[in-house]
């Protein structure tokens, strides 16, 4: 199967080009920002978040007169980031240095790591590494008041929640209603899997926020030029289908699946021997790093690491092995189920295959991010997700549909975040002034008139996006082809309003106007013609002069992939696929009906007939859906 997702960069070298303090362009923009007490911190995986916080934190303990840093990661293999990092020969005022001591992230149980942590708080040093565990449990041994004037920086901060039940959600607003200490939250991808918020509206409201986004990223790289991501559908067991998609020629992370998902065959031990089998014959298992050595048919040896394996010496001697690699050479293949997906450093990586859906975006993002690191053996990356195909005399059929359709709507968030983002202004009648670039004028649009819709559109659309495509009823929506007009303004500001229930209508509205403005024209083509500019809006280019937000609301942008979907199985596929999504149709609201009853009528008109409840075309069978349920309301009133 093609790729639903093919993205090309212009390979500028101003993302990886360092200033004459030794800060590259994220890390730059991030400690324009040391004087925030808070600060979030939004940057793509390679983009250096570690070193930035080395620069901040440096800020703040020699100049701002902050007595402690504490850094927390989510797992042990991450704080190897955080380690002592010559920062002055590059042009920085002070080096970064940890005592041995005083970093936690080492193999040990958590008893002694909670006492060193309060051995450190009681002491002078001033840099501490541990992961968020620690963290959680030296705070339960500690008085809030012990972190004041401290600096706490946690990386990975999506899996932070505002949930009564995360501990780290509550250590932190404890920090926070408290205590005088600084915070530092870092993270690649803001938005969770779940609905639940990362911080609460209050807290959130105090951060400042530096967002360096994928774009500018990737854009900015010297080697890579393009990204893909695709999926390839198989039946049956993944394990036979694997060898389709993996080319032990590339430098690859092979993530297999929960042993509770679907996908699995409950024993990840065979599997990972049978991808193994896959690549070739068992060679040799190196005693002292772990890495194992397989025989390809041609004669090659290539370097696979088995990080599955629960067996805690071998696991850490591959993950010690792994820390340390330097060479191209050094690794061919990793195999994992939860581990190498975020803060994981491997540059050379070239291909990131994963099996199974994974229910969580952010994880997915982390996993796209272990291959997009910029090095000079690759110009392409490329994310595969391995899934099962529905089958019509498999139980799960449902749950296979339901895998598919996220898959095909985490593809299109990708799309969204991996590629610019425009600008957008109201464009008056007359109005001819220069548009400045990367900005569109669109007619009827309505700008932000309140502190928070600016703050939302210019800091958290992409995190309102996703939490739009995360939805049910989006994915069913758009993959059922349902009508544009109603997805976008009917179903779009009830996501709106459920994400933010303080807005007001007005301002849901103004959100509601950039999202889908946003989502449309960032994948919309482009083209130059003398001097003037068409986008392809509904297969026709339009004169960007007469862009309007009326026409952008008639246009599904996600309909096309649903459409490479429906051209990628069979006709078998397609029909349980069609069969689940009418299944579990999304409920109408009134204003959805109101916007599909005038054109009910002209279809009325058209056809000489109702729209037919059984019609293969979707959008006939959601406008029969709407008329059965404006006669019950009717019905339900005594009309």
């Amino acid at each position: 199967m093609p790729n639903l997702v093919e993205l090309n960069y212009q390979q500028t070298g101003k993302s990886t080009k360092p200033n004459n303090m030794g800060m590259r362009a994220m890390q730059a923009r991030a400690y324009e920002a040391k004087n925030s007490q808070y600060l979030l911190l939004k940057a793509p995986p390679a983009s250096g978040k570690s070193r930035a916080l080395m620069f901040l934190a440096l800020d703040k303990l020699h100049k701002q007169g902050v007595k402690k840093a504490i850094v927390a990661v989510p797992e042990r293999s991450i704080g190897g980031s955080f380690d002592t990092t010559e920062l002055s020969k590059y042009g920085f005022f002070i080096d970064w240095q940890v005592k041995n001591e005083n970093n936690l992230c080492t193999p040990g149980g958590d008893k002694s790591k909670v006492s060193a942590f309060k051995r450190f708080m009681q002491g002078t040093d001033d840099i501490l590494i541990c992961t968020h565990a620690t963290l959680r449990f030296a705070f339960q041994e500690l008085d809030a008041l012990a972190f004041n004037n401290c600096l706490l920086a946690i990386d990975e901060f999506h899996h932070v929640s505002a949930d009564a039940d995360n501990v780290l959600g509550g250590v932190l607003s404890s920090i926070m209603d408290s205590t005088s200490a600084h915070i530092v939250a870092m993270t690649g991808s803001y938005f969770r899997g779940d609905t639940v918020p990362v911080l609460s509206p209050e807290n959130e409201d105090k951060f400042d926020k530096v967002t360096f986004n994928y774009y500018e990223q990737l854009n900015g790289y010297k080697y890579l030029k393009s990204l893909g991501i695709g999926y390839h559908f198989y039946q049956g067991k993944y394990l036979s289908a694997i060898q389709e998609v993996l080319d032990s020629d590339k430098k690859t992370i092979i993530h297999i699946p929960n042993v509770n998902a679907g996908e699995s065959t409950k024993d990840k031990y065979d599997e990972v021997d049978a991808i193994i089998d896959t690549i070739g014959t068992f060679y040799s298992k190196d005693p002292d790093t772990g890495v194992i050595l397989v025989k390809r048919s041609d004669g090659r040896l290539i370097k696979v690491a088995d990080l599955v394996h629960d067996d805690s010496k071998d696991r850490d001697k591959i993950q010690e092995y792994l820390r340390k690699i330097n060479h191209l050479d050094d690794m061919d293949i990793i195999i994992a189920l939860g581990m190498a997906k975020e803060g994981f450093d491997w540059e050379y990586c070239e291909h990131a295959l994963t099996v199974g859906y994974r229910g969580s975006l952010t994880e997915i993002i982390q996993i796209i991010g272990r291959c997009t690191r910029d090095s000079a053996n690759k110009t392409h990356a490329q994310f595969t997700n391995l899934i099962a195909q529905p089958d019509a005399e498999d139980d799960q059929v449902t749950y296979a549909v339901n895998n598919m359709l996220k898959a095909i709507t985490c593809s299109l968030l990708m799309e969204q975040v991996m590629a610019p983002n425009m600008k957008f202004k109201t464009k008056h009648q007359g109005d001819d002034t220069p548009t400045p670039p990367g900005t569109i004028k669109i007619g009827g649009l309505k700008e932000p008139s309140t502190k928070r819709t600016k703050q939302i559109i210019a800091t958290d659309i992409t995190d309102l996006k996703a939490t739009i495509l995360q939805h049910n009823d989006y994915i069913i929506a758009s993959a059922g082809n349902a009508d544009a007009e109603a997805i976008n303004k009917a179903l779009i500001p009830k996501i709106i309003r459920i994400k933010y229930p303080d807005l007001s209508a007005k301002e849901v509205e103004e959100i509601r106007q950039h999202v889908v403005a946003s989502t449309v024209i960032n994948k919309a083509e482009i083209k130059e013609e003398g001097n003037k500019k068409f986008i392809k809006m509904a297969d026709k280019f339009v004169n960007l002069d007469e862009l309007n937000i009326d026409l952008i609301d008639t246009i599904n942008p996600f309909q096309a992939a649903f459409e490479i979907l429906s051209k990628s199985v069979d006709v078998k596929v397609l029909k349980l696929i069609q069969e689940a999504i009418h299944a579990t149709k999304i409920s109408f609201t009134p204003e959805e009906a109101m916007i599909l009853w005038p054109k009910i009528k002209i279809f009325i008109k058209e056809n000489g007939r109702d729209p037919d409840i059984e019609s293969t075309d979707f959008k006939e069978k959601r406008l029969a859906d709407c008329l059965v349920y404006l006669k019950n309301e009717r019905r339900k009133q005594g009309v």
